[in-house]
This record gives structure tokens, sequence and C-alpha cells, in this order.
């Protein structure tokens, strides 16, 4: 038996930081479906087409039918996915301004066929409009193909931030990013950022947000700390253990973390973190609660979230929290009225 220390370099464990999978040897595996379908939605609906005929707007994605996963195993990424997609367009007929819908067919998308070699099949409702399908099976299916290839590319670059971990020889090598703050206004949410290194060499990003509600401070902390008031928000089962180290658990899983501090109607500190992000990364949320008589400032700030997926978890504080938690204040409103 080798002394500790010696003998295969891929299990030497003691000049790694957290001695998790040594030199990326043994073979890891992350589920990428739900994930894969917001970022699917993300690249694909919205996308505008614009030609003589008229123009074109993918409005909806109807189905989305299949699974991604991403593998490491000896320092290499392995990726699978496979995919039926059926998107919804409707467009408008420039001489005449008659508005026309259709759809698209995206029968197999997966690492067996090049995007440029995937089958893309337009059809139209039954009706006029021709000159439109023909826009987009033409100028609309190359628009299609590079969303499935930013949709791939975010697969191997924004999925997988973290799956290859640093070794001795690159521990340290990586510098510090700088980012400067994008010029949003605390009226619209977002008032600064900065950007970290932790863990294991992660860019991070701080997400400073600030929202009013109409509600005293301690009918919205409770919001945040009562299990019954959680589900009806987030509309969905969760584990809420409101006390220091108490776990935490929303949206099917997809966010959890533990309380990590509670002062009641005014702050909360929670450990908190997205499926998507990398194994057994959090950030810290603190929520800062203001009472202004009959409403109250919620200050929030989100340190340590991966840079990647900045944009998604700005989106999920303000649209599945504080929208959702509006929409569950005036249904209470009402009621009492």
């Amino acid at each position: 038996m080798a002394k500790w220390g010696q003998g295969d370099p891929r299990w030497i464990v003691e000049e790694r930081a957290d001695a998790t999978n040594v030199n990326n040897w043994h073979w890891t595996e992350r589920d990428a479906t739900s994930w894969s379908k917001s970022k699917l939605k993300e690249v694909l609906v919205g996308l505008v087409v614009e030609g003589e005929a008229g123009r074109c707007e993918i409005s909806d994605l109807k189905q989305v039918e299949g699974e991604a996963s991403c593998n490491s195993r000896k320092g290499k990424l392995i990726f699978f996915y496979e995919w039926n997609l059926r998107l919804s367009w409707k467009g408008t007929v420039k001489e005449s301004g008659e508005k026309h819908k259709g759809s698209v067919e995206i029968p197999n998308l997966s690492e067996e066929n090049e995007v440029d070699d995937t089958e893309i099949n337009v059809s139209k409702k039954k009706g006029e409009g021709d000159v439109l399908k023909d826009l987009m099976r033409t100028e609309g299916t190359t628009k299609v193909r590079e969303a499935l290839r930013d949709y791939l590319k975010a697969l191997k670059t924004e999925f997988t931030l973290g799956m290859i971990l640093p070794t001795k020889t690159t521990v340290g090598q990586e510098p510090a990013t700088e980012r400067k703050p994008s010029g949003n206004t605390l009226q619209d949410s977002v008032s600064a950022q900065s950007v970290d290194i932790i863990g294991v060499k992660i860019p991070t990003v701080k997400i400073l947000m600030r929202e009013i509600f109409n509600s005293p401070a301690d009918e919205l902390y409770s919001i945040f700390t009562t299990k019954e008031l959680v589900q009806k928000f987030s509309k969905c089962p969760a584990v809420i253990e409101a006390e220091k180290g108490g776990k935490l658990l929303m949206f099917d899983g997809c966010v959890s973390g533990e309380y990590a501090e509670l002062v009641p109607s005014q702050r909360i500190v929670l450990k908190w973190r997205c499926r998507s992000w990398p194994d057994e990364h959090y950030a810290t949320v603190a929520l800062n609660f203001k009472d202004m008589a009959a409403q109250t400032e919620l200050q929030l700030e989100c340190k340590g979230v991966p840079v990647s997926n900045e944009d998604s978890t700005r989106q999920c504080w303000k649209k599945q929290y504080f929208e959702e938690i509006r929409t569950l204040l005036q249904q209470a409103k009402d009621n009492m009225e």
C-alpha cells in the first residue's frame, strides 16, 4: 500500500481544498432537463422574423418533450440531449395586414445530429397567407437554427460551470474578473453588481434589489416564514423551517437552502441556491424589511450568484417571489372588502 500522498495521483486528495472528485477522474452526472426547458423557451419565444412578405414572431413553446444531461469523466464533459419541440408562430402580411398563425415542429434535436441537419417543419392554419409560411420556412428556419445553437452553446458553458473542478495546478491561476454596474436604477429593482471569486473559483455576482409592498413589515415577514403562505404564493408544496439552521425547499425543489438569521419583522438571512447551480454552491441572501406605515420597503442582497445565472436569478426573485407575493396580498385585500 502506498504511503499517504504517494501512488496514483488521481487518488491524492490532501492538496485539494474540498477533496472531492480528485482531478475530475470519477464519473459525475448532472440533470439538465429543467434548465434546458427554461433556456429553450428563453432563446426561442419572442424570436422575430421579418421580410418583404411581412413579419412573424415565435409566440409560444407549446411542447417540450425530452431530456438533457451532462456527464464528467476523466476531466472531459459528455453531453446527452434529445428534444421534440413544437412552437407556435403568428404573423402579419405586409401588404394586406392580414394576420395568420402556424406552428414549427422540431421532432429530433439531439447530439446525434448537427443543428444544420436537424429537421424543422413549418406549417400554417388553413386559408391564405402562404407568403408568411414561406417566410418562416426560409428566414424563420435560419433564425430557429441560430437559437438552437445558442441553447447548445449555453448548455456547454453556462450549465457546466463548476463541473470541472480545479486541481492543484489550476487553483489560484484564474484571476478575478471585474464587471461594471449595468446602470439600472433602484426603480428597475437592481442597484448594483459586483463580481467575486469564491469556493472552487466560480465567478459570482452580487445582486441588489428593492421593492415596495402595500403591507406592514410583520405581515410581509410572515409571508417568507410561514409554510402555508409560502405555499400560497409559490403554488407548490414547500418545506419551511423558520428557525436558525432550519431547512427551506421551494418550487418543486428548484430552490433550496436554510435559514441563517431571523429577526422578526426586520431581517432574514438565507443560505440559498437554485438546483441548476454547480453542486453545493450557495448564495447568501439577506432580506431587510423597512416598515413605512402601511407599506414596507424590502431590500434584497443576493451575494454569490454564479455569473452565468445572474439574469435567471434576478427573474426568479422578481417573477416567482415578488410578483406572486403582490398577487397574494391583493387577493387578501379583495377578500376583506
